[in-house]
């Protein structure tokens, strides 16, 4: 067999596993969905189950469920908030990480500068397409 025959071989093997993943993580979504709506459906009435009751947590035979408090922060104003950062020395309410995206446009756009202490990690992959 020569070489671009082996090739070919892979590349048609490749599209073929490739459609059949796509096809069971479809499958898999929409059920996934379906469960994760009826569990979601279980929760409300649990957590109504609690409010009317006036109880934090329940124990059953088949297992325990109780209701925390999940507090999410953001700010709409980044301006007043950054001001109040400085003030009070709280840089810790602030997460370290680059924005991946802007970062490489960033430097795209300026090829001679390198920020201190940034590093780059690059690897190369393979990206396979159907003709047609």
């Amino acid at each position: 067999m020569s070489e671009d025959v082996a090739v070919e071989r892979l590349v048609r093997v490749y599209l073929k596993m490739r459609a059949a993943h796509a096809t069971l993580l479809a499958d898999f979504k929409k059920r996934d969905d379906e469960l994760k709506a009826d569990m979601g459906k279980i929760k409300s009435a649990l957590l109504g189950y609690c409010k009317e009751h006036g109880v934090e947590s329940v124990r059953t035979e088949s297992g325990l469920f109780y209701r925390t408090v999940k507090k999410r922060f953001s700010t709409n104003d980044w301006e007043s908030f950054g001001k109040f950062v400085v003030e009070h020395g709280a840089t810790d309410l602030y997460e370290k990480r680059l924005h991946q995206e802007n970062t490489k446009q960033f430097l795209e756009e300026h090829p001679d500068l390198l920020p201190p202490g940034l590093n780059v990690d690059s690897e190369y992959s393979i990206t396979v397409k159907k003709n047609g």
